[in-house]
């Protein structure tokens, strides 16, 4: 390899993820005087590309921006489509060094001295080193599984992105909360044939309250089908079954929407050595520095709330670059640090 291609491929720090929160402790650390990369396995801002197309926040626009970049909107919150053109500006301003679409498959080494491989889309492999890891991976890209019959079938989703497809369809969307809301009722309004099914009682309390009501309107009118307390069994072709209080039954489908839930990806941290602890599966942080057990290897996002996904958003886990940046001013420019990145350059 190359001097050139080296020096290329090595940063004080490299984040994985290129998210909201990703960008802003990339943004941090260059702030603070520090060389940073971000890869990510899909494009910048990967979750918000796959939400839905006509999705608006549920926050105001000021609660998203990093960077100190304003984000103006004329909504009074904004839309995925302005969250991306956003975003997409901001890693302009910053001319923030993002290499997308390479999945990381490995990191080894030790503190100050990492090395960070990854494969892109066409199989090719790639190394970086990188004297710190940042960690801010979120958690939109593993779904919840049900562990049934028929849930790799084709036409079973776990992301919901336009109504259109389904026009005059029989669609089950699974789940009682937010995006299962949100979903049923543009399906309906775009002319599926909809059912919800739920294991609660009723949709569920943290709903946004705009949204309940009507959705509570379109079941109580008929609009709608919902099947609360009950379970998806089984999913075949033409129909789904479903286990309700009055026992099994069988409805045609077309196509199945389960908003089921994400989750962190606890296989990815542990395979770096991130222990994860407690009821909830946090993995192991330093609440002051955001630095995980391993020594050099920070968490930021979404990912440190480990199953309570609902705790950290964009709204506050943009604020971790920051914490991240005060730890990496202390430990990289230390006499320790600077022998070591003097060392490897």
């Amino acid at each position: 390899m190359s001097n050139l291609a080296r020096e290329q491929d090595s940063f004080d720090v490299l984040v994985i993820g290129a998210g909201p929160t990703g960008m802003a402790c990339a943004i941090e650390a260059q702030r603070a005087g520090f060389r940073a990369a971000l890869v990510d396995k899909g494009c910048l801002c990967n979750s918000l590309f796959h939400y839905p197309s006509h999705m608006t926040f549920f926050t105001t626009s000021e609660l998203l921006e990093i960077g100190d970049i304003p984000f103006p909107s004329p909504n009074a919150k904004p839309t995925r489509n302005e969250a991306l053109e956003y975003y997409r500006k901001v890693a302009m301003h910053y001319q923030l060094d993002v290499r997308p679409y390479q999945r990381v498959e490995q990191v080894s080494g030790e503190d100050l001295n990492f090395t960070v491989r990854t494969r892109d889309e066409f199989d090719r492999a790639r190394a970086y080193t990188a004297r710190k890891v940042v960690v801010a991976t979120g958690y939109y890209d593993l779904p919840n599984p049900m562990n049934i019959p028929g849930e790799d079938l084709p036409k079973v989703h776990h992301y919901y992105d336009d109504p259109h497809p389904y026009y005059g369809l029989d669609v089950l969307v699974i789940g009682g909360k937010n995006s299962a809301a949100i979903a049923a009722l543009e399906l309906w309004r775009h002319g599926a044939r909809v059912t919800l099914v739920h294991r609660g009682a009723a949709m569920h309390r943290h709903v946004k309250y705009w949204i309940l009501p009507d959705i509570e309107n379109r079941i109580k009118n008929g609009e709608i089908a919902a099947h609360f307390r009950t379970s998806v069994v089984r999913i075949d072709p033409d129909s789904v079954t479903l286990e309700t209080p009055q026992g099994p039954l069988i409805l045609p489908n077309d196509a199945v929407l389960a908003m089921t839930g994400y989750r962190p990806d606890f296989e990815f941290l542990e395979s770096l050595g991130v222990r994860i602890e407690g009821e909830f599966r946090c993995p192991a942080c330093d609440p002051r520095s955001l630095e995980s057990n391993v020594p050099g290897i920070y968490l930021a996002g979404v990912i440190i709330a480990g199953d309570r996904t609902n705790e950290i958003f964009i709204e506050n886990g943009r604020f971790h670059g920051r914490q991240i940046a005060e730890d990496l001013k202390e430990k990289l420019r230390s006499p320790a640090g600077a022998l070591a990145g003097a060392q490897r350059s």
